[in-house]
């Protein structure tokens, strides 16, 4: 009989690891849950990272990381599944939400609405990670300058944002932080486009061909390196040590998220990481502008004027490389290679600090309901 038992708890204990439903699964309502919105392996060893390099400070015994995804994503998910095992994480969890979504069904109730209050309901905060493009149908335009690879993906961001937030694409639409208002939702590059997108905002398709005129590499590194949003060089020439992305300085703008929330000078232009060629142009409802690119012209912050922790970046404050000497690249085919955190500097990587210092403050205070 107690061998029987002990193998029961067995099977019990590998399934609720390996499982991929653990929201409709008998889980542990005394932990604290945050949702991992495309939990691919590469995004949860950038969470492993941030926990491990006490960047992300919180408590591991009690708090928990439950990875959601939809079954149309184009990634395959037993990888992560598989990655969960082999590593024994025993902090990571999965659940997979099944739904018919489409262009025409993401800004009102659809199949995924009771799978996605479910998950809100039992979670302290969301994270929404980078990737590639958004298609533009889903925010009303003509693809002229996107290159969509994961639809299914954005479909189902787009919709989580939007039952989240509310949007001015439905305004009759209850949004479910209404009902808990400091829930932490917050997004890195593509992240914060989606939000803007959710919401009932829009896009730049292109930075250098909508803002900047320019239709080719060689044109695009005219405007100036300082308005680069990633490293067109590697379309120049041949340079193994070219990096992909800028490390370009941002300036806040008068609203207080930086500065109050993120206790920095607000005079500090901190360099950031970034990569990316399509921007937030018309906001979406509820969201203020918290930081600026160089020249004004790309927006690099958001935060929502009702719910105190809705915010996001259109730079990459999660990327390892920032905090270590990771590796040397060099951005110009004349520069010195550095590594990124020499880069950087250590205002700019104090600045990243303050960053995940904030966010790790409001999953410590917050309350499972």
């Amino acid at each position: 009989m107690k061998k029987l038992l002990l193998l029961s708890t067995i099977i019990f204990f590998c399934f609720s690891v390996t499982a991929q439903d653990f929201f409709s699964e008998n889980f542990n309502h005394r932990k604290k849950y945050i949702i991992l919105a495309n939990p691919t392996v590469r995004n949860l060893k950038t969470i492993s990272y941030l926990v491990n390099a006490d960047l992300l400070d919180i408590n591991t015994r009690k708090t928990k990381f439950v990875g959601v995804y939809y079954t149309g994503q184009n990634y395959d998910f037993n990888l992560t599944r598989d990655y969960i095992d082999k590593n024994d994480l025993k902090n990571f969890y999965l659940h997979e939400v099944k739904a018919d979504l489409n262009e025409n069904n993401l800004f009102e109730e659809n199949g995924c609405t009771k799978d996605l209050k479910t998950i809100f309901e039992n979670s302290i905060g969301v994270f929404f990670f980078g990737g590639p493009d958004i298609p533009p149908a889903v925010y009303n335009e003509e693809n002229t300058l996107s290159v969509v690879t994961d639809p299914g993906r954005h479909y189902f961001e787009t919709t989580f944002l939007f039952h989240l937030l509310g949007s001015y694409r439905n305004n009759s639409f209850n949004a479910f932080l209404i009902n808990k208002p400091r829930y932490l939702v917050t997004g890195f590059c593509l992240g914060m486009q989606t939000m803007n997108v959710a919401t009932g905002g829009n896009l730049i398709q292109d930075i250098p061909a909508e803002v900047y005129g320019a239709e080719t590499p060689e044109s695009t590194l005219k405007s100036g390196r300082t308005n680069l949003h990633r490293n067109y060089w590697q379309n120049v020439v041949k340079d193994s040590l070219l990096m992909g992305i800028n490390l370009h300085t941002i300036q806040f703008t008068g609203h207080p998220f930086f500065g109050d929330n993120i206790k920095v000078n607000k005079r500090l232009t901190p360099r950031i990481y970034s990569s990316h060629h399509q921007a937030v142009e018309k906001l979406g409802k509820g969201m203020e502008v918290t930081a600026l690119s160089p020249d004004g012209e790309i927006i690099e912050g958001l935060a929502h004027k009702r719910f105190p922790n809705v915010f996001a970046v259109q730079f990459h404050p999660e990327v390892s490389a920032l905090y270590e000497n990771m590796y040397v690249r060099k951005f110009h085919p004349e520069d010195t290679p550095m590594s990124y955190n020499d880069i950087i500097g250590k205002k700019s990587v104090k600045f990243h600090e303050k960053y995940w210092g904030h966010i790790s403050q409001i999953l410590r205070k917050a309350k499972r309901k």
